[in-house]
């Protein structure tokens, strides 16, 4: 297929600035997957599409404050450092600006004298290895570090980001970015949906920068796609056999749980395998989900991965049709706006 096949007209003003006043309060654009049918309704009323034995997939990493601030020693300079993930030896993989500013040896003192790293290596794609000066570099995000929103959020992270761009069941940190999809759900309604019977089984994928690159290629097989970890116990991989085994269905929480649950998958079993490590598999029509029965997702770029893996859940056309009714029907798109349900 075209890279130009997954292309849809947004007009700006329907890219979400701004998280729905509650959780829940999204809407929910819900896609019959072999039909094509959709229908729009409340997320409040998402329970009333899964039943007993059902197994609910969430990936429980945690974002990064990722974003910190500071000055070079030498000449004052402002410095902006996005973290990215740790690395061998006690550094860290990042982006920096300015970059070419910061040869190997510079030293940025961090704002609020929250220490300061050193410069060790530029890599070839353009990140730089740091050291930090301190040892627990994640408590010292927390702690000085910023919520980096992605980049068609136009605005400063407000003190309300740091709550509202997390999931709440966010536990492992390690993302530079949220599963979004996510976002919707609240302590209240996972637990409504466990005393209904549904299974909740927990991975984790570290949504990494990478999730944002544009698809520059014209022939969709023909993209590069970006790594990112994961960890998948033998508990919830179990958890996801038995309920597949018993005749409940399998309903993803985002397209990070999907990429993980494809990526352990054992065809010769027909289940799925715990593993930990990193994946770059790229989900696209033809493919078709091995896993999972439903996908819930927000509304997601033109020509992005992610929509084309949303198309392996229904036909390119059923889904291209419904976006078009997401965007006549001024639905909120991106992080912070609504979700699509295909069951």
């Amino acid at each position: 297929m075209k890279v130009s096949d997954f292309y849809y007209d947004l007009p700006e003003e329907l890219i979400a600035q701004h998280p729905a006043s509650h959780r829940s309060d999204s809407e929910m654009l819900v896609l019959e997957r072999r039909s094509g049918a959709f229908s729009r309704h409340g997320f409040i009323e998402f329970p009333q599409y899964l039943r007993s034995g059902d197994c609910l997939v969430i990936n429980d990493t945690r974002v990064l404050c990722a974003r910190l601030w500071g000055h070079r020693a030498q000449t004052g300079g402002r410095v902006q450092a996005f973290l990215l993930t740790p690395a061998a030896g006690g550094e860290w993989t990042c982006m920096l600006r300015p970059g070419r500013r910061l040869p190997p040896g510079a030293r940025v003192e961090l704002e609020a004298a929250a220490g300061s790293f050193v410069v060790t290596r530029k890599n070839q794609d353009g990140t730089f290895q740091v050291r930090f000066d301190v040892e627990d570099v994640f408590a010292l995000m927390e702690r000085a570090g910023q919520i980096p929103l992605p980049p068609y959020i136009d605005r400063e992270p407000l003190p309300e980001d740091r709550e509202r761009y997390q999931t709440v069941y966010a536990s492992t940190p390690g993302a530079v970015a949220a599963p979004t999809a996510g976002l919707h759900f609240t302590s209240e309604m996972l637990a409504g949906l466990e005393a209904r019977g549904v299974k909740i089984a927990r991975l984790t994928l570290h949504v990494g920068a990478g999730t944002f690159k544009p698809v520059s290629v014209e022939r969709v097989e023909d993209h590069l796609m970006h790594a990112e970890n994961y960890c998948f116990s033998a508990a919830n991989a179990e958890l996801i056999n038995s309920t597949r085994q018993e005749g409940g269905r399998i309903i993803c929480v985002g397209t990070t749980t999907v990429r993980v649950l494809e990526t352990c998958f054992d065809p010769a079993s027909g289940m799925v395998k715990p593993g930990s490590g990193q994946t770059s598999i790229f989900l696209h029509p033809p493919h078709r989900s091995r896993v999972a029965d439903g996908l819930l997702t927000n509304f997601h770029l033109p020509q992005s991965t992610l929509l084309m893996l949303v198309c392996t859940f229904a036909d390119h056309a059923h889904v291209m049709k419904a976006y078009d009714f997401a965007v006549r029907s001024r639905m909120r798109f991106y992080s912070y706006g609504d979700c699509m349900l295909l069951i």
